[in-house]
């Protein structure tokens, strides 16, 4: 599928396929941290895979959980926490402050990852009765360019477009500094689209 094609109508069926996952994502993190998360709109990003990089901040060190979705629609979701803010909540959840990720951080952050990802993929199986399965996740600390680049490549997104959907997390109306990816490997797009019935 060339993703530029895109209809309006397709753009926002995949916008609200990840209004659902990323809603029950945010349900699910706010429950383990026992604060409140909102969560934005999500966004349907299809950009240059030169352009990715962008006004990201791509140079920004930052710590990113990569889950493989296997199943109907595979692809990968990445979920990327600013340092601070994966300390915080690590903190939260352990009650000890890390300067640098530990072992027992990184279990924790990998946690956060699993049930985030994993209520995300769990809704949009429900909604469109695709069979979904998380891979076991992985945390890495490096820079931002390094861990998108990797991830679209992994996906076999190669061609010139590449898509997105994309969720910034936010508490008490600050940023958690949590951007949430669905990066869908080519193909996946056209079976999600298909069970909803606008293929």
């Amino acid at each position: 599928m060339d993703y530029k094609n895109l209809t309006p109508i397709q753009l926002d069926a995949l916008r609200e396929v990840g209004n659902i996952g990323t809603g029950n994502a945010a349900t699910a993190l706010s429950q383990l941290i026992n604060r409140k998360v909102d969560m934005t709109v999500p966004a349907i990003n299809i950009v240059p895979f030169d352009d990715i990089f962008t006004n990201i901040g791509e140079g920004e060190v930052v710590i990113g959980v990569i889950v493989r979705i296997l199943g109907d629609i595979p692809g990968n979701i990445l979920f990327i926490f600013e340092k601070n803010t994966a300390m915080d909540l690590i903190s939260m959840l352990t009650g000890q402050r890390e300067e640098e990720l530990s072992d027992m951080g990184n279990s924790v952050i990998c946690e956060i990852g699993n049930i985030i990802s994993s209520s995300y993929m769990n809704s949009i199986a429900k909604f469109t009765g695709l069979h979904v399965i998380p891979s076991v996740p992985a945390a890495t600390c490096d820079m931002l360019g390094a861990i998108l680049s990797t991830t679209f490549i992994e996906s076999g997104q190669y061609d010139e477009y590449v898509l997105d959907i994309e969720t910034l997390f936010m508490q008490n109306n600050s940023e958690l500094s949590g951007h949430f990816y669905y990066i869908p490997v080519p193909g996946s797009m056209e079976k999600i689209l298909s069970a909803l019935g606008i293929g």
